[in-house]
């Protein structure tokens, strides 16, 4: 926090700001300012407190650092619920990218195209780690940026096609990381052979990484060991995975196709950050604004998560509703940060309305993506 900042007797205190960010801004700034009070007021109708400016100049005073440190608590408190939940006693976690368009203006600071990357858990529908990259920016590198924050000893890394080569095979084996990668591209010869093959499964030498690569990544230049497994998908579509996880009999073939459809939750968590809770369309116009909003939103959904895994029964083969939970615990949830008493007796009647809109898990489902372009929002819509 800069020195100086918040220490003025003023409506937008430092919890008030967080708390309304973190509880998911989708409207314009001042829209939000007006229900986050009105809400505060316990009034079913906004009230006008503090201006869109003034929220703009308070939110200069600290960076989204504040909302990386609250997810790392949250996701300390929440230990137990995500143990509950590995793999052959690994922790899986996905890790992926995906591309931002923001709106903004041709004399902003803040550009358009961004990346963002998170590592996260699909166990539990959890972000790990969320970090935003530049548009030039390379995958592999971010996925290399974040290890850091893996494991070695208890996850499971599993990855797209986007991830493929010696070197980073090399560099997940070499730290001690265990990982299953969907490797069925006619970059490695030996994944061209198996494909041709009639196996269902094959273990394979790998060459060591290059020179420069070693130099680069702390790498040893030496070959890899790993194995390849062929899953055939309910469509039909043939898939090969690579993991170092060579025991066949401790991990059997038969396991990893269920392992690697896990991924798709990701993708699922970038939908509802970018789209529900509308990422692209950032509450300022610099780059602090959009790194702030990234950290809020991420936190947000992995708090309305938790609350509505609350209302979740194990032996049901359905999951809560995730949009239908961000809306109903919206209005109180800024409240319930700020320990405001009538809307933390709101909240058991908000989580059983919660419990009841499901959705029902189907073994298999898929929707392959069409190709072309993704529809964006022309800049001068806002939601009401």
């Amino acid at each position: 926090m800069l020195p100086g900042a918040f220490t003025r007797d003023r409506c937008l205190t430092l919890p008030r700001v967080a708390a309304m960010m973190i509880s998911g801004m989708c409207s314009s700034v001042q829209s939000e300012l007006d229900s986050f009070f009105g809400h505060l007021r316990g009034h079913a109708v906004r009230s006008r407190e503090v201006s869109a400016q003034a929220f703009s100049k308070a939110r200069r005073g600290f960076s989204a650092r504040l909302f990386h440190l609250a997810s790392q608590h949250l996701l300390e408190l929440a230990s137990a619920h995500i143990d509950a939940t590995r793999w052959n006693g690994f922790r899986v976690v996905a890790a992926d990218a995906s591309r931002l368009r923001v709106s903004t203006r041709s004399n902003a600071q803040l550009s358009p195209d961004h990346y963002a990357f998170a590592l996260f858990l699909p166990g539990t529908d959890l972000t790990l780690h969320a970090s935003l990259h530049p548009a030039d920016g390379s995958e592999r590198q971010m996925l290399f940026e974040a290890l850091g924050q893996l494991d070695a000893e208890g996850d499971l890394l599993v990855l797209d096609r986007g991830y493929v080569g010696n070197t980073m095979v090399a560099a997940l084996d070499q730290r001690g990381l265990a990982f299953c990668l969907r490797a069925d591209t006619r970059a490695w010869g030996c994944v061209e052979a198996f494909l041709r093959s009639d196996e269902h499964e094959r273990t394979v030498t790998l060459a060591a990484p290059t020179g420069l690569d070693a130099a680069t990544y702390d790498l040893v230049r030496q070959p890899t060991q790993v194995r390849l497994v062929r899953d055939i998908t309910p469509n039909g579509h043939v898939r090969v995975l690579m993991t170092n996880l060579l025991d066949a009999c401790r991990y059997p073939a038969e396991q990893f196709g269920a392992l690697y459809h896990q991924r798709w939750r990701v993708e699922e968590a970038f939908k509802r950050i970018k789209h529900r809770l509308r990422l692209e369309a950032p509450t300022g116009l610099s780059y602090l604004a959009l790194q702030q909003d990234f950290a809020a939103k991420v936190l947000a959904d992995n708090l309305c998560v938790l609350l509505a895994a609350r209302s979740q029964r194990p032996e049901a083969a359905s999951r809560p509703n995730r949009i239908y939970a961000m809306g109903a615990l919206k209005p109180i949830l800024a409240g319930c940060l700020l320990a405001i008493a009538h809307a933390r007796a709101a909240l058991p009647a908000v989580l059983a309305t919660i419990a009841k809109n499901r959705c029902r898990i189907q073994s298999g489902r898929s929707y392959p993506r069409p190709a072309r372009v993704k529809p964006h929002l022309h800049l001068a819509y806002k939601a009401a």
